[in-house]
This record gives structure tokens, sequence and C-alpha cells, in this order.
């Protein structure tokens, strides 16, 4: 698991910690196996750093660095161009889509109440309630 209690940004040119906007911000994720073996690896790269992926200098990557390593890769990839915050809009809506519940997800984002959620991807829960009409429509029919 990883736990997300603070936050790093560029404040007056530097690179500081601060904290999270929101008491749900604070939260605890769970990672996949696989995620965990990556991070350990990058943590026995790192040696004595408090940083998993530490700045050239030691301290916390800059937020700007962190981005454009982020261009870099979809570029190679040959995928477009995003924001680190349309990754966490990717999540949610493909998590919903593939039936992990609103509270789940909700929790997840950090977001404040499951109904924020809900407003939020409004569009993929429509989606998702049309699919499940056309299932029990089909199961209904089937047993008919």
């Amino acid at each position: 698991a990883v736990k997300v209690q603070r936050a790093i940004s560029r404040q007056n040119g530097k690179v500081v910690e601060a904290p999270l906007k929101t008491k749900n911000a604070y939260r605890t994720l769970p990672l996949s196996a696989d995620a965990i073996s990556v991070l350990k690896m990058q943590k026995c790269k790192v040696n004595s750093s408090e940083w998993v992926f530490p700045s050239p200098a030691g301290g916390p990557m800059s937020p700007d660095s962190v981005l454009h390593m982020l261009q870099r890769v979809l570029k190679r990839a040959g995928l477009p161009r995003i924001r680190f915050h349309d990754l966490r809009h990717t999540f949610a809506t493909m998590a919903l889509q593939n039936g992990v519940d609103v509270k789940t997800v909700s929790s997840m984002l950090g977001h404040y109440s499951a109904g924020f959620t809900l407003d939020t991807y409004a569009h993929v829960t429509t989606d998702a309630q049309l699919k499940a009409a056309q299932t029990m429509g089909n199961i209904l029919s089937r047993a008919v």
C-alpha cells in the first residue's frame, strides 16, 4: 500500500513539501504486487534517500521534471500529451466502467463524498446503467 500524506509543489521557485488540500486527500491506497515490486527495485537503486524518486540534488523531484518525464514517455509510445490530472480521470472512468463501486473509486481519488464522484462521472454511471438495463433485458427475455 502507499500512503498519500504530503504533496510536492513549486512555491516562489523552490520545490517544497506542502499539505494536501483536504482531509480526505490523506489516504492509504492498495497497490498491485507488480507495482510494489517495481517500487522496491527503485528504492534499492536510491539507497539511503528518503525519496523513491529523488532529484539529482537528492531532494524531491520538481513537479515540472515529473511532467516532462511523463511527456517524454507518452511521445515515445506515440500517445497524445496529457496532464497527470488526466490520468486520475482515466483511472476513475475505467474503474467505474469495469464495475468498481463508486464508494471505492471516491475514496481512492480522495473525494469528500461518493456523491461528488457520481456528479463528476455521471456520464460513466449513465452508460453503466444502460448496460445494466440491456443485460437485465437479455436475462428476462431468455427466461420467458
